[in-house]
């Protein structure tokens, strides 16, 4: 796993060359072991790369790499680079390492831009093809790894992460006003856009070429139907619980190379469950695992991961975290994600990329289970809504929407702890009080897309309108609900889920963390061969009878009990609500003081404060707003009042 960035400029080149070293070495934790550079100034063009030696620790495997007027700067791992090599060995190619790297820019050589349909792994790379003076960056098929790119004044710039561009004096931290609201409506901001102007994601599965001053993006890999039917009798569980077998067994065994000490994140949930009860198969001595614990018992998983654990025998490692301990990660996370990114459950995924780094240098994860298998509660408790509200008029939904919100949610969690032992488990839910949040909001609204958005989005389209004074545009949200309209409703979800908060949330929060850590985690679950065949699954194997994840518990049922995974899902966060209202208290009432608010002029400071207020009372959990706008205003005293 490695960092990459360069630039394209025939203007100041001297300049664009100075200042290239200082960029890579802004990647550091991306790759502490090794850096190179690559320059032609007759084409204006620089290349340089920070490496994390995982494959082939020698200095063969330096990057950049050359062969036949062909560079190459690769963040990633291919995992079938060995079968790909045989083939390319065979059309004459010789090799000088026994690098993946040197493997893409032989088939690049060999096969063009078709290379990347036959590579499986993760990965963001650029080939500077010196023959046809053309530069030619390409992004794995889901998203898990990162590439930026910045275009103006006639410069083309490129990176990992958006601190090395930073590093150019060309890069003006111009604001795209759209952002703003993108950002606080889904605490990300949606790829292709930034938070910069003229500054841009490659999106999953695309490939992109500078030529001529001009830039052309390719959309190589799509998102496979899931168009399936119910239809009970066409299915043979068993035959399918076997296939999904072969194909994660393999997807987990592709992942296990690596010259360097390996392990797993083992969380106790599902997912990750399965991928260490997968590693455990194909391995022949236990697998070093890693979990971390919070003595709030509403955010522990870690003495689920430890019975998981001992069950399959693995090498566990846990930690227990202190609230100190976690906020003091806090100050560091604008840095790590360098643009604005409110997922508060970065804290404990770094935390846990620390832990595992100081064991081994490659993590496999379990990500990815929950988009593909119906894993979240808000998957059928929209289905639920979009079968149900029909019948009631709208305006009696409304006021029953506004009945239920006027209910303080220290009473609602109060109400619902001693019902939850006796409730069915469709019905027992972690941290029911935010739920009980959404789903006073979800009750008046009509369309899908609206019902589903108030599951994922914290600050509403209409109180951004009064806040900043800016409507939401439309993302990638907007445009697969009207790619799947004619879908039924959780793989429509999951979709969604699938090309947004998948790689512009969940993987966005893994990549940075893990290597801020200086740690490569590996994603099996993602393999693109494994999305596929889910895609092709019925929807009542994923979703049935009130429960998600139907064959996948069915499938580690083969190697656990299910005792051990059998409960509500709890996710991977923090108690930050708790501490709003105790140790972090002074940090939010300095940063989202109404002083700083008027001097920014950014933010109506008397929502804000409004806001404030009743989240100190306890009335009502704004943990998610709050936490954003803090996150804007810590990333916004980084990057933008150095």
């Amino acid at each position: 796993m490695c960092g990459i960035v360069g630039f394209i400029s025939k203007n100041n080149f001297a300049s664009f060359k100075s200042t290239l070293p200082a960029a890579a070495l802004s990647l550091y934790r991306r790759g502490p072991d090794d850096s190179g550079f690559f320059y032609d100034e007759e084409m204006g063009i620089g290349l340089a790369h920070r490496r994390l030696s995982i494959i082939d620790l020698s200095a063969a495997g330096r990057q950049p790499m050359q062969s036949d007027d062909v560079s190459i700067i690769y963040n990633g791992e291919i995992y079938n680079f060995k079968k790909i090599r045989k083939t390319l060995e065979e059309y004459g190619h010789k090799f000088k390492s026994n690098t993946d790297t040197e493997v893409v820019l032989k088939a690049y050589i060999q096969w063009g831009v078709d290379c990347l349909k036959k590579f499986i792994g993760m990965f963001a790379f650029a080939i500077w093809d010196g023959r046809k003076r053309r530069l030619f960056l390409a992004r794995d098929r889901i998203g898990i790894k990162p590439l930026y790119y910045h275009f103006s004044e006639g410069t083309f710039l490129f990176a990992s992460e958006l601190k090395a561009l930073m590093v150019f004096s060309i890069f003006n931290k111009d604001i795209d006003p759209d952002s703003i609201p993108l950002f606080l409506h889904y605490q990300y901001i949606p790829a292709p856009k930034t938070i910069f102007k003229n500054t841009f994601k490659l999106l999953p599965g695309h490939f992109l070429t500078y030529e001529n001053n001009t830039i052309k993006t390719h959309n190589y890999w799509q998102h496979p139907d899931m168009k399936a039917e119910l239809s009970d009798s066409a299915l043979n569980e068993e035959e399918k619980l076997q296939q999904l077998d072969d194909i994660l067994t393999q997807a987990v065994s592709d992942r296990m190379i690596s010259d360097v000490p390996l392990g797993a994140l083992l969380s106790g949930g599902i997912d990750s469950s399965i991928v260490v009860a997968l590693m455990q198969k194909v391995n022949s001595s236990p697998v070093r695992t890693f979990s971390i614990g919070f003595k709030e018992k509403a955010y522990n998983e870690a003495n689920w991961a430890a019975k998981v654990a001992r069950h399959l025998g693995t090498d566990h490692t846990e930690l227990y975290v202190t609230p100190k301990e976690a906020i003091n990660v806090i100050p560091m996370l604008p840095k790590i994600y360098d643009e604005p990114f409110a997922d508060s459950s970065a804290i404990p995924t770094f935390i846990v990329s620390k832990l595992t780094r100081s064991h081994v240098t490659v993590a496999l994860s379990g990500d990815g289970g929950d988009e593909q298998f119906s894993g979240y509660v808000r998957y059928w408790s929209t289905q639920s809504a979009v079968k149900g509200l029909q019948y009631i008029p709208v305006p009696v939904r409304r006021f029953i929407s506004d009945l239920l919100k006027s209910i303080p949610l220290n009473w609602v969690g109060a109400c619902y702890l001693p019902l939850m032992e006796i409730l069915p488990q469709r019905f027992r839910v972690a941290n029911f009080p935010d739920k009980w949040q959404k789903l006073t909001g979800m009750i008046s609204q009509t369309l899908i897309s609206e019902l589903y958005r108030m599951t994922i989005c914290y600050w509403s389209k209409e109180e951004l309108l009064s806040l900043i004074g800016k409507e939401v545009p439309e993302s990638q949200f907007e445009n697969t609900f009207k790619e799947t309209n004619d879908w039924q409703i959780i793989s429509r979800l999951m979709r969604v889920d699938q090309k947004t908060y998948l790689p512009d949330a969940m993987l966005t929060k893994v990549d940075r963390a893990s290597m801020a850590a200086s740690l490569e985690v590996r994603v099996p679950l993602l393999d693109h061969r494994v999305m596929e065949y889910t895609a092709s699954l019925q929807e009542n194997l994923k979703y049935r009878n009130g429960t998600g994840k139907y064959i996948l518990k069915k499938f580690l049922a083969k190697y656990v009990p299910g005792e051990l995974f059998e409960r509500p899902k709890m996710g991977f966060g923090v108690p930050i609500g708790h501490w709003f209202r105790n140790e972090l208290k002074d940090l939010l009432l300095d940063y989202l003081s109404p002083e700083r608010l008027k001097k920014e002029g950014l933010f109506d400071h008397v929502i804000v404060e409004k806001k404030i207020k009743e989240h100190l009372s306890g009335r009502v959990n704004w943990q998610y707003q709050l936490w954003a706008l803090l996150m804007w205003e810590m990333w916004r005293e980084q990057w933008l009042e150095q």
